[in-house]
């Protein structure tokens, strides 16, 4: 097998394992999926053609920002919005918009929850509620549970903000990767802790949806030694892939390649 693109960050299926496709486009057109998961207990070659290409505007680019943009389109898309990694300074539900009103309406002036996952520890974040357990794929989570539901999202933001006092929102992406957790209380038992430390306006959000959701990744073992790949600096990969688990991929001997960082790198993936 032997396929080429631009590299688009994967998409995880539910399922037990996860599964996983890669998206290979031509500069922006859609191209072909790759099925991941059949790839795995294989030698793989990955070769980086030397261009990238920003995954906004088409253009050639030199260096990557956000999600394979230009600097340019990452000062200005909608899809770099400040709001994004900051969710409570949205106030698209107020009918003002930070970069562009109409995908804010579509995005951010919709249903978000508040979760706890387990990461390399537990961890408090926001997302758009049609974006669940898929978030989750993406940081490598292995367990989730809903906090609270809420309208729109600078309230989710602002009910993370009021939690980042007893949980973090950060993964440590070594440690997620090794399978080693900081923290193994009962995701259950944590949201029932942190009810009592919530700010009183906040408590008509808390979800009744106690379900805790477990994640299967395709992954044979977890390495015990991580070593990260930057096709600036290698590329050329060749290697035994052993496993996915977020947005990486691992090889047999602890390499792991982040495929989002790489969003719209120009590859050459053959087995």
């Amino acid at each position: 097998m032997e396929c080429a693109g631009n590299i688009r960050k994967m998409k995880g299926i539910p399922g037990s394992p996860i599964q996983y496709l890669l998206p290979l486009y031509d500069i922006l057109e859609r191209g072909e999926q790759v099925d991941m998961n059949a790839l795995i207990g294989h030698e793989i070659t990955l070769r980086y053609d030397g261009e990238i290409h920003c995954t906004v505007t088409g253009k050639r680019i030199r260096k990557t920002y956000g999600d394979g943009m230009s600097y340019d389109a990452f000062m200005q898309s909608p899809l770099a919005s400040p709001s994004i990694i900051r969710p409570e300074l949205s106030r698209i539900h107020e009918g003002v918009a930070l970069r562009d009103k109409e995908w804010e309406e579509a995005h951010h002036n919709q249903p978000h929850i508040v979760y706890l996952s387990r990461t390399s520890s537990i961890k408090v974040g926001v997302t758009r509620t049609t974006n669940v357990p898929y978030r989750w794929i993406d940081q490598g989570a292995t367990e989730a549970i809903f906090f609270a539901e809420v309208p729109y999202r600078q309230l989710a933001g602002l009910i993370e903000v009021a939690m980042k006092d007893f949980l973090t929102d950060k993964t440590n992406w070594r440690n997620m990767l090794k399978g080693v957790v900081s923290d193994t209380t009962d995701l259950l038992e944590k949201k029932d802790e942190l009810l009592e430390e919530l700010p009183p306006e906040y408590e008509e959000f808390i979800s009744d949806n106690d379900e805790i959701t477990t994640l299967e990744f395709p992954l044979e073992q977890h390495p015990v030694k991580v070593a990260s790949i930057k096709l600036d600096k290698t590329p050329l990969v060749q290697g035994k892939l052993a496993g996915i688990k977020g947005q990486y991929l691992i090889f047999s001997d602890g390499r792991v390649m982040n495929m989002r960082s790489h969003s719209g790198y120009r590859i050459r993936l053959a087995t």
